[in-house]
């Protein structure tokens, strides 16, 4: 099996093309990457920045330069003997006219070849005609958008169309006749009835309406159409008589603005179509079809069709038996239908390759063990490794900091529950009714729920869902395993408290979901209990994302560190024991998965979080500046007479930004004009995200545009500032200490158990916001050229001085980049240790036992020592480094192993010894995180 000693992370798109990358391979060879990790680089929807709409999976995205570019990119990446991990997408693609299988299911309905790609409900009680897709696209109500001629009817080569702006849409191929016979007889009047085109297109016509259908010829049928549409354009561009006659039709059926009777023809035919134009809001509140989380734009397949996973993956696995890709990377694969079936089948048709998911684990969850892979894509390992840094001993005062000044009286609990809540009435609502409705149509065949309302049971299942633990659970062979039942009887309890009134509800929802069969219960009965439950599962996933991580978290601002993708901010922190304890446990189990601390998903950059958790050891001077800092800026804020936002932004937000700020602002002054136009782009994602006086359906300018002014007056040094006056001194001060967090941070991630993952850019300090933000262009040159600098130091054995450059120039970042740099270097030298090496915890002694992190990877005759440090606000004072014995005092590191007894630290070449301790003093004497190596 293919084994990455550490990956890249790139984000491609039509600025970083695979010649953009081709160009950065010896740096990132130079660095010690051994695996390029890249984002979906299939066929996207045009201008995409991301990849994940993707429109064609098994083509190569021509934006990113096409088969021809990658393929050389392929070859320059086997020179350096580096690999490739494809980040791929099964659970979803594009709801777009560039979709050409989604396309050929409007255009031919029920008898395209693709009618069971996508998870579509052809059946939805809300429509008015069976066989329709929502396509909820349009910017105003469907009347207004008709009525003001912006939605048009078009013909070119490709047939007749409809047109919404960028959105095309092809139309049903069965109404060809109703635009084509409309008024036929003015032009048979100027051609005559023998006239050859005028006969050519009555074939044509004759031809459309008598199609064959999928069942008794597809080929058949896909060359009759396509002849007819080439007949017919041919006839358009060769008679002007038929010229005249379509355009005429068209001006015909795309109406005059102002005569509402005028569009009719157009509406009636809009009618016909196997979609149905809709106000985007709809999407909301009645969808027939499965979509990505909430966007309407991103339509679900059905993976769990063999002959769908076999089409969509035909590039995908023609790329892995040529040696092309060597791993993949499964995107939310919490929304596919059977996850374990589909790994499975994935597993046997990719045999050898590296694969890792895209996980969300609770703090007590783990992947389950019989998954065929090698693990998650490191979200676990980003919170506990987080964690350790933020100083669990203050949350009680961080509590009663945070409460004072935002004025936010509920709990983490009550804020999570009331978003769930949210989003499943407000954005999720059609999602919610079409589950209701599917468990009152299996259910109404048992006594036990006969009289149980679909009102009732939606009811129900919503608080189930609201007090649903984990991202989801997985039906294995028709059963659930214990794990998975606890989780659906605590949530069952749960809502049983909350909601007694619908105990025999909750009961009987409980046995279904557990499946509990009846004895006498057919298998067919059976196997739809299972599809309900896995149904549920499908939809808890986006519930917990939607509902906590992309709306809670930018509510319950308590320490914003602690809000990150895949962690929860009701925890304040973990200890070293339980970090240690999941490094132990990731060794023996899972010792393959990736080890990530900034991804394009995550809520801020790496440096972002380590400057923020440095506030979880100073909760007085951070009151004490809120206090400063909200007397000086009170007048930014915008007052609104009569309303009961008195004054905007709110307290909670400012909170927010506060935090923000410090976490983000940038350590070179060169870009703090950029600075100030980022963050008002993050605050107004920020706001609508946290939906409480703005959101994404409903916008409020008032306060958007309050919040805006706000940043604008906090960032203003045009003239006297005293806010800035006040905020640069304290951001000196967490500057100095993040810096520490963050290099302990990096050595830590490259070391412990698991695959490195480096984000683009990231070796430098990674301050971003969230996405976009994070996507901004990353000079590769500058890295290139201070690796090659730093090479030159070392090669001459300058460690000391270029160890005193890196401290006295450290926030440029290349001590980072060093600190790197130096730890891949040794995961490539000895590879086995790291992939299978056993991990040590190592005890500390002394006056600052607490405040070190000290663990060995240990393979044979090998042993390799992380030491970092952490908590550091009352161990040195502010600008003092901690290093020396006048710093660590008595501090030691025990040593158990015995034979071990020279060492020496790779980070500043010196030798070390000692047969039952090392001195903190002597480890840490010149640099403030050790990588120690010994052999016996």
């Amino acid at each position: 099996m293919y084994i990455p000693n550490s990956t890249y992370r790139l984000q491609f798109n039509s600025q970083f093309t695979f010649t953009s990358a081709k160009d950065i391979l010896p740096y990132l060879a130079e660095l010690g990457v051994s695996t390029l990790y890249a984002s979906p680089i299939f066929q996207a929807r045009r201008g995409s920045t991301h990849g994940y709409d993707v429109v064609d999976p098994n083509q190569i995205n021509p934006e990113l330069g096409g088969k021809e570019k990658l393929d050389e990119l392929l070859q320059d990446l086997q020179k350096y003997n580096m690999g490739w991990i494809q980040d791929i997408v099964p659970n979803h693609m594009a709801y777009d006219g560039q979709n050409f299988m989604l396309m050929d299911i409007l255009e031919s309905g029920q008898d395209s070849d693709y009618i069971d790609f996508f998870d579509v409900n052809w059946h939805h009680l809300s429509f008015g005609s069976e066989d329709r897709i929502l396509a909820p696209f349009l910017g105003n109500f469907y009347d207004a958008c008709l009525e003001n001629a912006e939605i048009q009817l078009g013909f070119d080569a490709a047939g007749l169309h409809i047109n919404y702006y960028d959105l095309r849409f092809p139309l049903n191929i069965n109404s060809y006749h109703d635009f084509f016979t409309h008024q036929l007889p003015r032009l048979k009047r100027k051609l005559g009835r023998n006239h050859p085109d005028y006969v050519k297109l009555l074939g044509a016509l004759y031809s459309l309406k008598f199609i064959p259908s999928k069942k008794v010829d597809l080929i058949e049928r896909a060359d009759q159409i396509s002849f007819c549409k080439q007949l017919l354009w041919d006839l358009y561009g060769e008679n002007s008589h038929v010229q005249t006659f379509i355009d005429e039709n068209l001006t015909l059926f795309n109406g005059q603005p102002g005569d509402p009777s005028s569009f009719d023809l157009l509406d009636h035919l809009l009618s016909q179509q196997n979609f149905r134009l809709a106000f985007w809001k709809v999407g909301a509140e009645e969808i027939n079809y499965r979509r990505f989380f909430t966007v309407n734009e991103l339509i679900s397949l059905r993976m769990e069709d063999k002959e769908v996973f076999r089409k969509t993956h035909n590039l995908i696995f023609k790329m892995i038996d040529q040696g092309k890709f060597q791993g993949l990377r499964i995107d939310h694969i919490d929304g596919l239908y059977d996850p374990i079936d589909y790994l499975n089948r994935l597993r046997e048709r990719v045999n050898q390759s590296y694969i890792i998911v895209e996980k969300i684990l609770e703090s007590h969850e783990t992947i389950p063990s019989h998954w065929p892979l090698q693990g998650s894509t490191g979200y676990d390992f980003l919170v506990k490794l987080n964690g350790i840094f933020c100083q669990t001993n203050y949350w009680e005062k961080f509590d009663l900091i945070y409460t004072t000044f935002s004025g936010l009286k509920v709990t983490a609990d009550q804020v999570i529950e009331d978003k769930k809540r949210l989003i499943i009435e407000r954005n999720l609502s059609g999602d919610m009714d079409n589950l209701a409705y599917l468990h009152k149509q299996i259910s109404s065949r048992h006594r036990y729920a006969n009289d149980f309302t679909l009102y009732s049971l939606r009811k129900a299942l919503v608080e189930v869902l609201i007090y649903f633990p984990v991202y989801r659970i997985y039906v294995n062979n028709g059963s659930l395993d214990e794990i998975g039942q606890s989780y659906i009887r605590q949530a069952v309890e749960q809502a049983r408290e909350s909601q007694p009134i619908l105990l025999n509800e909750l009961n009987f929802i409980e046995r279904f979901l557990l499946l509990q069969y009846d004895d006498l219960l057919a298998q067919d009965e059976k196997n739809q209990w299972i599809h309900f439950v896995m149904r549920l599962q499908q939809f808890a996933g986006p519930l917990m994302a939607k509902g906590v991580e992309d709306t809670a978290f930018y509510v319950y601002n308590r320490l914003l560190s602690l809000n990150e993708v895949g962690g929860d901010p009701r925890q304040f922190g973990i200890s070293l024991d339980d970090f240690h304890q999941f490094n132990q446990t990731r060794s023996n189990d899972w010792p393959l998965a990736m080890n990530s601390t900034s991804t394009h998903d995550t809520k801020r950059g790496e440096d972002a979080r380590a400057r923020l958790n440095v506030l979880s050891e100073i909760p007085e001077e951070w009151e004490a500046h809120l206090k400063v800092w909200r007397e000086i800026n009170a007048d930014h804020k915008t007052r609104v007479k009569g309303s009961k936002r008195s004054e905007l932004p709110d307290r909670n937000d400012e909170y927010m930004l506060y935090q923000t700020l410090l976490a983000s602002f940038p350590f070179i002054k060169a870009e703090y004009p950029t600075f100030s136009e980022r963050l008002k782009a993050y605050v107004i994602k920020a706001v609508r995200e946290a939906k409480v006086h703005t959101a994404w359906l409903r916008p409020d300018a008032t306060y958007e545009t309050a919040i805006t002014h706000f940043v604008e007056k906090l960032l203003d040094d045009s003239k006297p500032n005293p806010f800035l006056d006040s905020f640069f001194p304290f951001l000196k001060k967490i500057q100095h200490y993040g810096i520490f967090n963050s290099l302990a941070q990096t050595l830590i991630k490259v070391m412990a158990p698991g695959i490195p993952d480096i984000y683009q850019g990231s070796e430098f300090w990674d301050l971003s916001m969230v996405d976009p933000d994070n996507r901004r262009p990353v000079d590769f040159d500058h890295r290139l050229q201070v690796l090659t600098t730093i090479n030159d130091h070392l090669q001459q054995s300058a460690y000391a001085d270029l160890l005193a450059d890196l401290l006295t120039h450290r926030i440029d970042g290349r001590i980072k980049l060093y600190t790197l740099y130096q730890a891949l270097q040794i995961r490539q030298q000895y590879p086995t240790l790291f992939s299978s090496g056993s991990y040590w915890p190592l005890r500390i002694t002394g006056v600052l036992a607490d405040h070190v992190i000290a663990f060995a990877r240990i393979e044979g005759n090998l042993a390799v020592m992380c030491v970092a440090c952490r908590w550091l606000t009352p161990v040195i004072e502010e600008g003092q480094d901690p290093l020396g014995r006048a710093v660590w005092q008595n501090t030691e590191i025990l040593l158990p192993f015995g034979k071990w007894q020279h060492w020496h630290n790779v980070l500043t070449h010196q030798p070390l010894s000692g047969k039952d301790t090392l001195a903190l003093a002597d480890i840490l004497e010149s640099f403030p995180v050790a990588l120690l190596i010994s052999r016996t």
